[in-house]
């Protein structure tokens, strides 16, 4: 029983802490990314308090997620066993406007 309760406590945590944004942030922005290299990326966001985003993005596909108007998006293209250094791209940058089909 204090197994489950503990699972569900640390699903609560992980759910809150990777993916939604916290309450206390009013003004949201979708937006998208797309991979348009031939190698596996890691996109992350790391600038926001009490929030952090890390996702694989493979070639040719897309990343859609919400963020803040303030958050910077890391993009980190993985070769063999190293990472390259972060590219840094504004969130603003990568809003999707209504009506817009991009994908």
């Amino acid at each position: 029983m204090a197994a489950r309760g503990i699972w569900s406590l640390s699903q609560h945590i992980y759910n809150t802490t990777v993916d939604s944004l916290p309450d206390d942030y009013q003004q949201r922005i979708l937006c998208h990314y797309k991979n348009a290299t031939s190698t596996i990326q890691i996109a992350r966001m790391t600038n926001i308090p009490r929030w952090y985003l890390e996702r694989v993005v493979f070639p040719g596909r897309y990343l859609l997620f919400e963020a803040v108007p303030q958050a910077q998006l890391e993009i980190h293209s993985v070769k063999r066993a190293s990472a390259i250094p972060a590219d840094i791209i504004d969130c603003k940058q990568l809003q999707v406007s209504a009506g817009e089909n991009k994908l």
